[in-house]
């Protein structure tokens, strides 16, 4: 994990263009939409499905994916727990930026500790962090193994993986729960759409 300093010579600077003025003139107002379950719940399923929803209604999103943020952003870190808090901390800090630039920003990550995932909810002020569990069983998660990672995990070929040796720890309060029905999980279209009259509701489709 990179080695953060906590530097005392530096100041904030404001412009005269805020974000008021920025959701003003996108008709909307900037929130994190966090995403979070194991391998395989679908994640990356609804954040492009409702990525997609919101920009047929004229809404501008953008998309935090975990393995792709790990090609860029994340790729010097590992798996261990203070890499994974590192990742979540770096991701939070993103999303915040995307947020305050009036964008719906959707988060798609395991982040599998609580305190993590909290930790990035106190980033944004005015209850603009929407944590999406996505409460899908392991079961059904490795049954779908779409990275066959599971398996590999499952031969001992990966240490430390969510679900099997180590831990995901779920929302206690959570904003929005997506469960499956008797093993069969609600389509892309219909996750988005409880995702997003959420976000109607809550008036952040709107100025």
């Amino acid at each position: 994990m990179s080695t953060l300093s906590n530097s005392t010579n530096i100041f904030w600077q404001d412009c005269q263009v805020g974000r008021p003025e920025r959701q003003k003139l996108l008709n909307q107002k900037g929130c994190v939409v966090w995403i979070t379950g194991l391998s395989g719940s679908g994640k990356s399923t609804l954040a492009c499905s409702l990525s997609r929803e919101l920009y047929t209604r004229g809404k501008l999103s953008y998309v935090l994916d975990g393995d792709n943020l790990r090609h860029g952003l994340n790729k010097d870190l590992g798996f261990l727990p203070e890499d994974r808090t590192e990742n979540i901390r770096r991701t939070g800090e993103v999303a915040k930026l995307f947020a305050d630039a009036g964008l719906i920003c959707v988060a798609s990550l395991i982040s599998p500790y609580r305190r993590d995932r909290d930790s990035c909810r106190a980033m944004l002020p005015d209850a603009n962090f929407i944590e999406v569990y996505m409460n899908m069983p392991l079961e059904l998660c490795e049954s779908r193994d779409p990275k066959g990672l599971y398996k590999l995990a499952r031969a001992g070929k990966i240490k430390g993986f969510t679900g099997i040796d180590d831990p995901y720890e779920p929302p206690i309060n959570c904003e929005i729960e997506i469960k499956h029905d008797n093993g069969v999980c609600p389509t892309p279209t219909v996750m988005a759409g409880q995702v997003v009259t959420y976000l109607e509701k809550k008036g952040f489709l709107e100025h």
